[in-house]
């Protein structure tokens, strides 16, 4: 399939607009700041340091060989990643010759017959992008690692993991799992560091060879790479399908525009103010403090304490200082709401907290202005692995057998959709383990988790007091989607 440069008439705009969907190549005005309607209200993307050219800017350029972008998964409108809504409306303006639907990523396999909507079947209902992990792993040295497990695939409604150009036992070996576009923005906290080793792993954080600074590790889900620079490396010959390596021009400019990206949730549904009405928003954001801790002398979501007092307000309808009033609860939920945390990889094992540990939703997230993990490492909720995933039946299904040492909560034998960390290190001990995420713009990029599990946030909520026996009431699980949509 050869795949165009999309640009119609109507998105032909002045200088200094823009349409909600950013093309490749289409050049105008990034603004340096710019509101995006969503269900829940509006986003607000800004731009540290003012407006960009996107015609000069080769994160909008279509870079590789098909027609692709860093901005084609990583819209403003969907918080700098890309929505499963989203990725339905572009197919159906235009199918499969959108570059969103590149076979390589797009599709659920590139042998599958691309124009045909149930070859892309994750991406439209879920916004998977396929991720292929050559196995076994290799080191950041280029080294083989001999893995201390056998993978099988069980189940494969994909194709794509027993292909014989793409699967498991090809002649160049590559696992297939499928995951949600990671947001490109707040950077700022993502990459810095607080921390000389990694507590959820006890492990040394690894350095940066070319800067010689720690790396944090959480920009991938399954931390295959340590730096921006080698991110873009990645996507650019994967993603983007590029056959020539970035220049150093290139990766400079992209670096320096994905450090200056903040996005949160500005307005509800109402039009007023949320985040940025609770001092919370991109202003904040930008202007917050540089290290990997935040500023931990504001308790996470803090900011919204004063929404408490909404039934003070005359200025509020009924209707906002209803909304409001549970937000600040929901907060207070948040931060303040203990439960039990059991058989969770990266909390209770191997770091000495115990099994099961007792506290709240800020135990990993607990970043003030973000809701990330000020702890670098990586984290089993159990979002891709059973028995404690949602049944996924439009996703590979694989089985582990450790070699050696048992998992220490799934046993010797774990199932899995998507082994996460593990197939980075080849460690039994880390399958299903993934980066936690910021907690911003959430309401512009549904589906969550990395599998796009939860459809919405109440499933997100209602997937935690499954997994941990929390026992919200209704009115509590309603707080806590008010909570994360105004973030």
């Amino acid at each position: 399939m050869k795949y165009v440069v999309l640009i119609a008439a109507s998105l032909l705009l002045p200088a200094g607009a823009q349409s909600s969907w950013i093309l490749p190549g289409a050049g105008g005005k990034l603004a340096a700041t710019q509101d995006y309607p969503n269900a829940l209200g509006s986003l607000r993307l800004q731009v540290q340091g003012g407006p960009v050219d996107m015609a000069s800017n080769p994160f909008f350029a279509p870079l590789g060989a098909n027609g692709r972008a860093c901005v084609t998964c990583h819209q403003p409108i969907n918080a700098m990643s890309v929505s499963a809504l989203s990725a339905r409306q572009r197919w159906q303006q235009y199918g499969d010759s959108d570059a969103l639907f590149a076979a390589y990523d797009g599709s659920n396999c590139p042998d599958l017959p691309q124009d045909k909507a149930e070859s892309h079947s994750l991406l439209l209902s879920k916004g998977l992008i396929r991720i292929a992990r050559s196995w076994p792993p290799r080191d950041l040295q280029g080294h083989v690692i001999t893995p201390d497990f056998r993978i099988e695939v069980v189940r494969d409604p994909t194709g794509c993991n027993t292909s014989k150009i793409y699967g498991l036992n090809s002649p160049n070996p590559q696992i297939s799992v499928f995951r949600r576009p990671r947001m490109v923005a707040n950077f700022k906290y993502v990459v810095a560091t607080g921390f000389n080793d990694d507590p959820k792993d006890g492990l040394p954080l690894p350095t940066d060879p070319l800067s010689g600074k720690l790396a944090s590790r959480n920009l991938m889900a399954d931390a295959r790479v340590l730096t921006l620079k080698e991110q873009m490396r990645d996507a650019a010959v994967t993603h983007l399908q590029r056959t020539k390596p970035l220049t150093a021009e290139q990766e400079s400019q992209i670096e320096d525009l994905e450090m200056r990206l903040f996005t949160a949730q500005q307005s509800g549904p109402g039009g007023d103010e949320q985040s940025g009405g609770a001092s919370g928003g991109t202003d904040a954001l930008a202007n917050g403090l540089a290290g990997r801790l935040g500023d931990q002398t504001r308790p996470v979501w803090s900011e919204y304490a004063a929404w408490a007092k909404a039934a003070d307000n005359p200025a509020l309808t009924p209707v906002q200082r209803a909304f409001r009033l549970s937000v600040a609860r929901g907060a207070k939920i948040f931060r303040d709401r203990t439960f039990l945390i059991t058989d969770s990889a990266g909390i209770n094992y191997p770091i000495g907290f115990g099994n099961p540990v007792r506290n709240s939703c800020v135990f990993c997230h607990n970043m003030s202005q973000m809701g990330m993990d000020v702890a670098p490492g990586q984290v089993d909720l159990g979002t891709t692995t059973l028995p404690f995933a949602d049944p996924q039946p439009d996703l590979p299904l694989f089985k582990i057998t450790c070699l050696g040492q048992p998992h220490p909560f799934y046993g010797k034998v774990i199932y899995t959709h998507d082994p996460g960390y593990a197939l980075t290190t080849g460690r039994c001990v880390d399958v299903g383990k993934i980066t936690l995420q910021s907690l911003r713009g959430l309401a512009a990029r549904a589906p969550y988790f990395s599998n796009g599990m939860a459809k919405d946030l109440r499933a997100v909520v209602d997937y935690y007091n499954r997994r941990y026996n929390i026992g919200y009431t209704e009115q509590e699980k309603q707080d806590l989607v008010n909570l994360l949509s105004v973030l």
